[in-house]
């Protein structure tokens, strides 16, 4: 790769960190000349989703917030939060008042990728990234899916007490999103560390040590492209039963660069890596927690799909994400001013009691059709039935072969502001 390749790899990587400087810096500005005329109306809060131990165990918090009004506002942090499963659904489907172009995590960013854009530039980048999860490349991996969860919990069960996250909730998805890249065996390891790093920039903030750690994921973001782009001019893509593959066969005209195939396989990485983690780590801990609706799943299989949409439901893997306002955004009596941060808490919509009956219990049996776990509208997880297969494969294999899913030692939960799952649970199965 020459020199060239590398300096526009460098700029790109760059790009979202230059606009993420200004577009905070007038935030900023504009937060401060506002001043206390900005929350009006609001609910004065200080939950706050930065801090370890509410990220770690955020449920306490919610039944709070939901014990309060619509609308509640954080001065500390300068932003607004939704926790109504309705107001939440509302505002993801609004981008023409609330928009993903400044950003979708705490710190404003914007840049070409279809997670930072609305309207018609969001359908292009979305539709180029579609042939890649039509029902037929779905059906294809569904085979991979079925044989991983039988390896993977054939290794649970022997090595009792040994820990779900490490054995089967991160290596499961990674294999997969590796096969379905096109990611040889050999290669795992560098596309596991260079994943975990990409995955970070969620983190991002303006302190020293938020910018250190940010230069470390666009290091791994720029190794992944680097990786990626050597890939896709070696030609071992071309006609193989990947995303990548897929969407060259698909790409006669040229409308789609190597730059555009790199974001879509950044996009896979981030929405069905760590999130599908979360998920199924969680799983085996809500399964642990509730064994009489684990009974029921092993009594009625019929289950397994409604059982793994309330469990999304139940512990949303991905707790929150964030908008900008474009304009002034009426809730109720309430009006968010325009340019505001705006906390749009999946994790609390989803316990909403004015959505769900008894919200914080765990029933196999519900019908949880309003939960926002994969997101809402425009912006839904283009790598959700993804992440549905899995779960429903690995819940497939426990009911068939284990009785009893037991927790074996303390469980740790990560405290990423956005990300929540298990990093830490070792689990006994009893076998059938």
């Amino acid at each position: 790769m020459t020199i060239v390749h590398h300096a526009r790899g460098a700029a790109s990587a760059m790009k979202p960190l230059v606009s993420a400087v200004q577009l905070n810096l007038a935030g900023a500005v504009r937060t401060r000349r506002r001043g206390v005329r900005g929350w009006t109306g609001a609910i004065n809060t200080d939950y706050d989703p930065l801090d370890p131990n509410t990220a770690a165990d955020p449920f306490a918090a919610y039944r709070e917030l939901h014990r309060g009004g619509r609308v509640h506002y954080n001065p500390a942090r300068a932003t607004w939060i939704l926790t109504r499963n309705a107001d939440v659904r509302a505002a993801l489907r609004d981008t023409e008042k609330i928009t993903s172009t400044q950003g979708v995590t705490r710190i404003r960013m914007a840049g070409d990728v279809v997670v930072l854009t609305d309207g018609d530039q969001h359908l292009r980048l979305r539709k180029q990234a579609q042939p890649g999860f039509t029902k037929g490349a779905l059906d294809n991996w569904s085979t991979i899916v079925d044989q991983l969860a039988t390896e993977c919990v054939s290794d649970l069960l022997a090595a009792p007490g040994s820990d779900v996250v490490q054995r089967l909730a991160i290596p499961l998805p990674l294999r997969l999103i590796a096969g379905i890249l096109g990611v040889p065996d050999t290669d795992i390891a560098d596309f596991r560390r260079w994943s975990e790093g990409c995955v970070q920039i969620i983190n991002f903030s303006l302190t020293p040590a938020g910018i250190a750690n940010t230069a470390r994921s666009i290091r791994a973001v720029m190794d992944l492209r680097r990786y990626f782009l050597h890939q896709l001019a070696t030609g071992h893509l071309k006609g193989s039963n990947t995303v990548l593959g897929r969407l060259l066969e698909y790409n006669t005209e040229g409308a789609l660069t190597d730059d555009d195939l790199f974001h879509v396989a950044m996009l896979l990485l981030i929405a069905g890596n760590e999130t599908t983690t979360n998920l199924l780590g969680g799983m085996f801990h809500t399964l642990a927690q509730n064994p009489e609706q684990y009974d029921r799943i092993r009594a009625d299989p019929d289950l397994i799909p409604l059982a793994v949409e309330e469990h999304l439901r139940y512990t949303s893997p991905l707790q929150n994400l964030y908008r900008y306002t474009r304009t002034d955004y009426q809730i109720g009596d309430v009006t968010i001013p325009s340019g505001s941060r705006v906390l749009l808490s999946f994790g609390a919509a989803n316990r909403d009691p004015h959505a769900f009956e008894a919200p914080d219990e765990y029933r196999a049996d519900r019908n949880p059709r309003s939960h926002i776990a994969f997101g809402y509208g425009p912006h839904m997880c283009l790598g959700a039935p993804l992440a549905r297969m899995e779960a429903q494969a690995v819940l497939r294999e426990l009911v068939q072969r284990v009785t009893r899913i037991s927790l074996a030692g303390p469980t740790t939960w990560s405290t990423n502001s956005s990300l929540r799952g298990p990093t830490t649970l070792p689990i006994r199965l009893t076998p059938a």
